[in-house]
């Protein structure tokens, strides 16, 4: 676990400040961005300040003014019959607000985490052991007493239940006595119900949309005096990249399993090419369970040192016609993924999915619509089965990423908008990405009276990860209660943990338990420079494309503003060239990001 902040801040709030004050506080020259995002050119001087505080309105005096002199008052009755201009309409209610970025952030690389090759040293041979009520796991930060050499009494530092155990049960189960040693600790469970499988042997599904949209051309080559410029539609970029992948594949990888999916106004799965296609249509579109079905028992393709020849000649031979059958395809591709843990769908499209399970292009309003659940179903069901799956949509298309996208969201997948030139280059990208571990659950921990802003109002955070590739990094922030502030001012230290169940590549599952014990401020000015830019850098983009799949555009417009104060301060007072380039990477990131929120705003 790494956070934001050296201290919990307590006083944080979710309020946000007026524009006036917001000008107070952000004084000096700056270049406007989009979306309001600026660079200051003057350095701030004062700590950051996480305190929300609100400047009053002068109340009404109970006294009456003076009277003005005789002279002044003769002069104004002149143009007292004159009424007062108008105030700008709106101006007190609907002033613009700007929030205060919370620097309670913590960033989980689950990546990293669920790699046990050099981890030998923090694995224990004993149980984890839980507690009764927040299942929080004893660890350093306990304190549990020995009671009469007969119970062992343990009161959670995180609920503060009071647990208590037979020693001689505890014995028997092979749990702790006291607490374990070490911050970092690593359970394996012994029992083990699978056979050992072998992740490199998978499958690569390549799904690829054949619909109409896909003759769109796009110029590669320009024209001059002696020849005219070179057009080549989606199609012809995608099947030449296919045919790059392939030879790829045969040169590094020559015993790895492929299998090609095509999808209009029907499926047509080709398999590795040497048999008679299986070909979808009408209403084995809209049978979720039919096409489930034909996918799992699917036969098993060849490699592709033995394929390689008929899966060329298969590609070549697409045409683009009819509609878009997304959904279908993306299921039965993934249930034929399913048979070998650790196995990837790459689906590459340019549209909407408008027909079969699935379908987007929908007249109703959107409380009805289906395809959601369709598409969260379908991703639990690959990441249940170890299945990554990639997206790949032609840039300048609206193929309904919220939705689509949830399949790669929650399997470790990638979601790539891609060009002609750039989409042989992102398939093999996609392939390269190995899984490291399955089934992931993350539990985060921190004591009752704080809670979890935009995720959990509770003290205890369980998020279902699914399937893990190196490079995962995903972020909470996190707030206490107002009203336990003082409560919590008054303590020296607050503890939190992390609990990270998975399954390795050998399906050995594990549970990694790390403890923390952070600081707690007396006070909310926060010097900016000892804060974790990265961390903060990372949640925001996170946390703002979640909220713009989510449809909270202007919610998402605010976190960027918030943050990029927040950044601002920390590159002003701790000048470096590596936190200058993080706040340059980040202000160019977002400036593209807002740009595309407000787009989607105005649509």
């Amino acid at each position: 676990m790494e956070f934001a902040c050296s201290h919990v801040v307590c006083n944080w709030r979710s309020e946000s400040l007026t524009e006036d004050e917001a000008k107070i506080s952000n004084q000096g020259s700056t270049s406007t961005l989009p979306c309001g995002l600026s660079r200051a050119h003057s350095v701030s001087d004062h700590p950051y300040d996480n305190r929300v505080t609100f400047i009053p309105k002068p109340a009404p005096s109970l006294v009456p003014p003076p009277v003005p002199p005789r002279n002044i008052q003769q002069r104004k009755s002149l143009s007292s019959s004159r009424p007062p201009p108008v105030p700008p309409r709106g101006l007190e209610n609907n002033e613009e607000t700007q929030l205060k970025a919370n620097v309670n952030v913590v960033s989980l690389k689950v990546g990293s985490l669920v790699d046990i090759t050099k981890a030998s040293a923090i694995q224990s041979s004993q149980k984890p052991l839980h507690c009764g009520k927040c299942n929080a796991i004893m660890s350093s930060a306990s304190s549990p007493e020995t009671h009469q050499t007969t119970t062992i009494m343990w009161s959670c530092e995180f609920c503060g239940k009071e647990n208590v155990y037979s020693l001689a049960a505890l014995k028997a189960g092979r749990f702790p006595l006291r607490s374990p040693p070490g911050r970092d600790i690593l359970y394996m469970d012994d029992n083990e119900d699978v056979d050992y499988e072998n992740l490199d042997d998978m499958l690569i599904v390549l799904c690829v949309d054949i619909s109409g949209s896909m003759s769109v051309t796009s110029e590669i080559s320009p024209g001059n005096s002696m020849r005219s410029p070179t057009y080549i539609s989606r199609l012809q970029g995608v099947q030449e990249a296919l045919q790059m992948v392939l030879s790829t594949l045969q040169k590094t990888s020559p015993h790895r399993r492929l299998a090609l999916v095509t999808f209009n106004n029907e499926v047509t799965v080709y398999g590795d090419g040497r048999g008679v296609p299986l070909t979808l249509r009408d209403w084995a579109l809209v049978d979720y369970d039919y096409l489930k079905k034909e996918g799992e028992n699917y036969s098993t393709p060849h490699c592709i040192a033995e394929t390689i020849q008929p899966l060329t000649q298969k590609i070549k031979e697409l045409r683009e016609h009819g509609a878009t059958a997304l959904g279908p395809a993306a299921l039965i591709s993934v249930a034929m993924a399913s048979q070998f843990t650790g196995s990837k769908v790459i689906i590459c499209t340019d549209g909407q999915a408008n027909i079969g399970l699935g379908h987007l292009e929908q007249e109703s309003s959107r409380c009805s619509d289906p395809s959601p659940y369709f598409y969260n179903q379908l991703a639990h069901y690959a990441a249940e089965k170890g299945v990554i799956v990639s997206v790949m949509t032609f840039e300048g298309e609206d193929c309904r990423l919220a939705e689509v996208g949830r399949l790669a969201d929650h399997t470790g997948g990638r979601i790539n908008i891609v060009n002609i030139g750039t989409v042989a280059t992102e398939i093999q990208s996609a392939i390269a990405d190995n899984v490291l571990a399955t089934s992931v659950m993350a539990t985060l921990l921190a004591p009752d009276g704080m809670y979890f802003p935009y995720e959990e109002d509770n003290h205890r955070l369980v998020r279902e990860i699914g399937n893990v590739t190196d490079g995962v990094e995903i972020t909470f922030q996190f707030a206490v209660r107002p009203e336990k502030v003082e409560s919590f001012q008054q303590r020296d230290r607050v503890p939190f943990q992390l609990q990270l169940s998975f399954k390795t590549r050998e399906l050995q599952k594990v549970m990694r338990v790390i403890t923390q014990q952070k600081r707690v401020t007396t006070s909310s000015w926060v010097w900016a420079g000892s804060l974790n830019m990265s961390v903060l850098g990372v949640h925001c983009a996170q946390l703002c494309a979640r909220l713009t799949m989510e449809g909270r555009v202007q919610e998402a417009q605010r976190q960027l503003r918030a943050q990029q104060d927040l950044l601002k301060d920390i590159s002003q007072q701790k000048p470096s060239p590596k936190e200058e380039s993080i706040y340059g990477n980040w202000i160019s990131t977002m400036s593209m990001i807002c740009e595309d929120i407000t787009t989607v705003k105005q649509v």
